[in-house]
């Protein structure tokens, strides 16, 4: 767990996201040369064996130039179609960047409702960690062509915070057009002074937070609140201005820039409180000795072969107890399959679950990472 500077050396999986400000030449188009740097300091960190997920902001920027619009659009349905034109320049812009040193990016556009969703939230993190698996860098942005006001983040810091969740990343960086965080609005008072630490989720930092700028939706009080969601898997953040030259670079060395907000608790105690908290049980799985025995002694994920009964009608990505022969509760997780598909594929091994059911989500039941033993 990252609790100071020196520990971001040996962090290896960051979620970066970068704001309208950061990538756009004050609203008029994308500013390519930038994104080159950006792109160059990201292969340097991936050189460096680290694993980088993107949150990008700038479509509805983009479309607004491509649109020949003066202003960004208020009413919801414009600020949809200028994220729909805008997100083709976005994304060309990345791949074209990226493509420079042979590597693929991953378009992946989020609406909230696939992260609340226990079983869009497994599709995502499954199709994220399979990206990053392939070598590929994903590029994430909220889905403002079809979100709803009901369903949308409101900013990427939001989708970035919720993003560095899903993908159990050791440390979100933030990168703005401001310093850090201030004890005061520095646009405002020459004397304010930036926080170089902090706790992630200190109510009394908020009062320090400002608005937001003219091209984004997020402010400092968004940054914030991403930082206390990041934290909540165990992950620091930091809050850097991304006017800084090789700012990624740098910040992975070590150097005081920015805020850095650090988590109350490590990402095996966030995860194992918050499945441990979960009151509401949709099934129970009977596991045989040896299954269980493996649970409570090595942690290690739970695979069909290793079920016995299954008990209950649950969704994958819910809560589902697994119980001992003697009907002692071993542990809880977020199974992978549904009761209909776990019933089939019980008692089978691993291998076999494709034929069974006609395809394979996960190889195991309950991935060990969304597994508590208790």
């Amino acid at each position: 767990m990252i609790q100071s500077r020196n520990n971001l050396r040996a962090s290896r999986r960051w979620v970066i996201k970068l704001g309208s400000s950061l990538i756009t030449n004050d609203g008029v188009g994308l500013r390519t040369d930038t994104l080159d740097q950006w792109v160059g300091q990201i292969m340097t960190l991936r050189r460096r064996g680290m694993d980088i997920v993107l949150v990008s902001s700038g479509s509805i920027a983009e479309g607004t130039v491509r649109l020949g619009m003066k202003r960004r659009p208020h009413a919801l349905h414009e600020q949809q179609a200028a994220a729909a034109v805008g997100q083709m320049g976005l994304i060309q812009a990345y791949e074209s960047c990226f493509q420079q040193y042979g590597v693929h990016t991953a378009q992946v556009l989020l609406t909230h409702d696939d992260i609340s969703n226990r079983r869009r939230y497994l599709n995502a993190r499954t199709t994220l960690r399979t990206l990053v698996g392939f070598g590929v860098v994903p590029v994430i942005n909220e889905n403002d062509t079809v979100a709803t006001e009901e369903i949308r983040f409101g900013d990427n810091d939001t989708l970035a915070g919720l993003v560095t969740n899903l993908m159990e990343a050791d440390l979100l960086v933030i990168l703005t057009d401001q310093a850090g965080l201030y004890d005061r609005d520095p646009r405002g008072d020459p004397d304010a002074a930036i926080i170089r630490s902090g706790r992630a989720g200190d109510r009394e930092l908020e009062a320090c937070a400002g608005g937001g700028g003219k091209l984004g939706r997020g402010g400092m009080f968004t940054k914030l609140r991403a930082a206390a969601t990041a934290a909540k898997s165990g992950a620091a953040t930091i809050i850097a201005s991304g006017l800084e030259p090789d700012i990624l670079l740098r910040l992975a060395d070590g150097e005081e820039l920015g805020t850095l907000l650090v988590p109350e608790m490590g990402p095996v105690t966030a995860r194992k409180q918050w499945l441990a908290g979960q009151s509401r049980v949709y099934g129970t799985l009977t596991l045989d000795h040896g299954a269980a025995r493996v649970l409570r002694e090595h942690g290690k994920s739970l695979l069909a072969v290793g079920v016995t009964a299954v008990e209950g009608r649950f969704k994958r990505g819910e809560i589902v107890g697994c119980v001992d022969p003697d009907g002692r509760e071993v542990a809880r997780g977020l199974v992978n399959y549904n009761a209909e598909e776990t019933r089939r594929i019980q008692g089978q091994p691993s291998d076999r679950i494709e034929k069974l059911l006609g395809y394979v989500d996960e190889p195991e039941l309950i991935h060990r990472d969304n597994l508590i033993v208790l």
